[in-house]
């Protein structure tokens, strides 16, 4: 599954994340600043941030919400709203599992409650180890060849149990040598 983005999670504001909080906020400032402290481009903020750290993090609302007066509510109710915001780093290998309906008449719930079992996580879950964060999302436009996924953003079509066993398996062998590598 390569191609995937790093796992580390290099945003500040806490122990171990490499970056001090004031120079966290001074980067959400920066890119409010980019957008023109607009509040109507809230979400290519969240989009620009996610970019930046992997995932939105906690911090973000309070200094997002300061930049562009906007209460905290307002812009945590925009991250929990939107799937594709992640409010924790995902693994370094991102599996997103179709489950329209097209999917599911073809066996993508016993196949995501599959993946789920092998690795030991709920929908939505990141192993223990990072390297894999299997996501169910609602159809991915591949309805005729399902069960569909998305492995890494690279589309996957007619899925079998042997297929995920196998995708899990190189998200796994990758996943040490990612970790070192970085």
């Amino acid at each position: 599954m390569a191609g995937s983005a790093n796992g580390r999670n290099p945003v500040g504001g806490g122990a171990g994340y490499g970056i001090p909080a004031d120079e966290t906020s001074a980067e959400f400032a920066v890119l409010c600043q980019a957008h023109g402290n607009r509040a109507d481009a809230l979400i290519e903020i969240l989009h620009a941030t996610q970019a930046r750290f992997g995932h939105v993090p906690a911090e973000a609302a309070p200094a997002l919400a300061a930049a562009l007066n906007l209460s905290r509510a307002e812009v945590h109710g925009v991250i929990s709203f939107y799937h594709d915001f992640h409010t924790t780093p995902p693994g370094r290998h991102v599996l997103k599992m179709c489950r329209a309906e097209a999917c599911q008449a073809v066996g993508a719930e016993a196949l995501l409650d599959h993946v789920c079992a092998t690795l030991a996580i709920e929908p939505g879950g990141t192993t223990a180890d990072g390297a894999l964060t299997v996501e169910p999302v609602y159809c991915l436009g591949n309805c005729a060849l399902g069960p569909a996924a998305l492995a890494d953003g690279r589309l996957m079509a007619r899925l079998t149990p042997h297929r995920i066993d196998q995708l899990v398996a190189e998200a796994r062998a990758d996943a040490p040598a990612r970790q070192a590598a970085e």
